[in-house]
């Protein structure tokens, strides 16, 4: 994507929710080194399949999908817009992303959320999503 900060979704992993803030730092992810590096790789490989049935470039290189969020537990939160509230794929979307993102090897339970802020705009879109839709 081309601007990192407003384009590339912030991907962590979060503490255990049973470490207190004192251990947390001391305390090691429960999630090998590996499997952190493995899961947000997965898991936006698994966005790219899941396309807009009314646009020809996946939800990723549009950029909406805005958070992605692994727990120790692998549990993944997810934050992603539409393109417009309007959208006539609100309802079927966020189950795609949800099922993409659940097939993911390591995966545990996926939620997702749609968020309007920021609301989208096609600044948000690779460079890659311009190409194929031709907005140079």
């Amino acid at each position: 994507m081309t601007d990192d900060e407003n384009q590339t979704p912030a991907t962590t992993a979060a503490p255990s929710p049973e470490a207190s803030p004192a251990s947390s730092a001391a305390a090691p992810s429960a999630l090998p080194e590996e499997e952190l590096a493995r899961l947000p790789d997965g898991i936006i490989a698994a966005l790219k399949t899941v396309y807009d049935p009314e646009i020809p470039s996946d939800i990723y290189e549009l950029g909406l999908i805005y958070k992605i969020d692994i727990a120790d537990d692998r549990a993944v939160a997810i934050e992603m817009t539409l393109t417009t509230p309007n959208c006539p794929s609100a309802q079927e979307l966020p189950t795609m992303v949800e099922n993409a993102a659940a097939s993911v090897p390591g995966v545990g339970e996926v939620k997702v959320n749609i968020v309007w802020d920021p609301p989208w705009d096609p600044s948000r879109m690779s460079d890659e999503a311009r190409a194929v839709l031709n907005m140079w």
